[in-house]
């Protein structure tokens, strides 16, 4: 934990939590010294005290202790990182840049993945980052249309925090137009159309009704984008649960004729979405294999410049405590 007062920044500030022990320590010094120069007033009054007391001094005694007590504060204080700012120093970042669709549609609380297709999903994603080295990330949610939830970045914190809160809650009702999720990315980078490398990774069960899903994948062409599409969930299929508002479940979900709609992956669509745009189609398995192959070919890709990040370089006065500490208690110690 990082806190500035005072005008000097305390770096770890969470071991002010040793604030109490010290004071205690401290307290129990200056006891020792008054209850020591007490008997010795005591004995004073006596004609034996040198004899008693041949070797005692009030003045190295007191000595001591704040000997003692200064090294025990300057300690702490060294505990704590005092530092001040020194200056910013821009780092140079490269990478590439790379948007992330993730389908909500009904369709992905089948259960023919771990958990369900969502959960299944945001899992490899996260697995996914830990195999990325410099890549600005943004996050697209789709269904029937398509929001940017988190724009392009090189926070990946930020990006999970997002992430994290799309749940069963955020799921949508209507269809599913992979179209709209193209569209919004194509929106993003039509902004800096310099750009050489434009990356596209879907995560989706291939369930599809896009009205344009030919055109806009000729515009993405086009423009160079190059889609990668990952299927979530099982050829054989799964029903698709049914939630009230608290969450619990309360059937699945029936077509006209009263029937359990199953919900299969449709690798067909997928497979040729990404082939006729310069990537290729995964299918979500147990093991990491698919994201490997898939982290292979993003790094395939020219990597280019962002702006650069400025970092707050900070200057550590800890080392100057840690030694007047030393030569306290080395001066204790000796006298």
């Amino acid at each position: 934990m990082k806190i500035e007062l005072l005008g000097i920044i305390w770096i770890a500030a969470e071991n002010l939590l040793l604030l109490p022990v010290i004071i205690a320590l401290l307290l129990f010094i200056v006891r020792y010294v008054w209850r020591t120069i007490t008997v010795q007033k005591i004995l004073a009054a006596s004609s034996w005290w040198q004899e008693l007391l041949p070797h005692f001094s009030r003045v190295r005694t007191i000595g001591k202790a704040f000997l003692f007590s200064v090294g025990l504060i300057a300690l702490f204080f060294a505990l704590l990182r005092p530092a001040t700012r020194k200056k910013e120093i821009p780092i140079a970042q490269e990478g590439r840049d790379l948007f992330i669709a993730l389908d909500i549609s009904r369709s992905m609380l089948a259960t023919d993945c771990e958990s369900n297709r969502l959960a299944c999903a945001k899992e490899k994603i996260r697995r996914l980052f830990s195999m990325f080295s410099c890549e600005r990330v943004g996050l697209i949610l789709f269904s029937g249309s398509a929001l940017v939830q988190c724009p392009l970045t090189t926070d990946y914190p930020a990006f999970f925090m997002f992430l994290d809160q799309v749940d069963v809650e955020t799921i949508s009702s209507g269809t599913t137009a992979i179209d709209q999720a193209i569209r919004k990315a194509l929106e993003v980078f039509a902004t800096t159309p310099e750009k050489k490398t434009k990356l596209f990774v879907l995560f989706t069960d291939g369930e599809d009704f896009s009205s344009n899903l030919a055109g806009i994948k000729q515009k993405a062409i086009e423009m160079g984008l190059n889609i990668f599409t990952l299927g979530v969930g099982t050829p054989d299929g799964a029903p698709i649960p049914l939630y009230d508002e608290s969450g619990k479940q309360i059937g699945h979900q029936l077509d006209k004729q009263g029937k359990v709609v199953i919900s299969r992956l449709n690798e067909g669509i997928l497979h040729a979405l990404a082939h006729d745009s310069g990537g290729i189609y995964f299918r979500c398995n147990k093991d990491d294999n698919e994201l490997k192959s898939l982290v292979g070919k993003i790094e395939a890709f020219e990597k280019e410049k962002f702006d650069d990040k400025k970092m707050e370089m900070l200057d550590e006065q800890y080392p100057y405590f840690l030694l007047i500490s030393f030569i306290c208690f080395a001066l204790e110690w000796i006298i």
